[in-house]
């Protein structure tokens, strides 16, 4: 008798298609942007995605889309963070700021789309371009989940 068994892996596996986006916008206005330029709708997320284990938590700003037609999932999030550090020294107030990363070996990635779903490539592609025309967006390209060291960040 066969025996199959199945790895940790196969239950925690998340089928989704991420998207790099190089721009200087501030999120809401890429969200805007994306919702003319892509007929998405875009929304703020009630909550940011952070982490309970840091101490002064880095928190990255989230903004979801559900397609109920197509049955995608589309999330913008912020690949970095800042925050400032306030430290008393010798009766002075210094501040300092912080710049955390959610995916570190992406650092020149200023915002990812991932889009949830089983998607044929032309979509992607497609989805890359409409996004390249946006006059603020520097570039855009599509990622490959599997090269990514931090891509369990990915995962929420």
């Amino acid at each position: 008798m066969q025996v199959y068994s199945l790895g940790l892996e196969e239950f925690c596996e998340e089928n989704f298609s991420l998207i790099g986006v190089h721009t200087t916008l501030e999120d809401y206005k890429l969200a805007y942007l994306l919702n003319r330029n892509l007929a998405t709708h875009f929304k703020k997320s009630t909550k940011d995605l952070f982490f309970e284990e840091a101490d002064n938590a880095p928190s990255f700003s989230l903004f979801n889309y559900y397609n109920k037609n197509t049955d995608f999932e589309w999330t913008l999030i912020a690949n970095s963070s800042k925050r400032e550090n306030q430290t008393e020294s010798n009766e002075l107030l210094l501040t300092a700021e912080t710049k955390s990363y959610l995916i570190p070996e992406k650092k020149k990635v200023d915002f990812f789309i991932k889009i949830t779903g089983e998607l044929a490539y032309e979509y992607i592609v497609e989805t890359v371009q409409k996004v390249k025309k946006i006059d603020q967006v520097i570039t855009c390209y599509t990622i490959d989940k599997n090269t990514l060291k931090s891509k369990d960040f990915l995962i929420f």
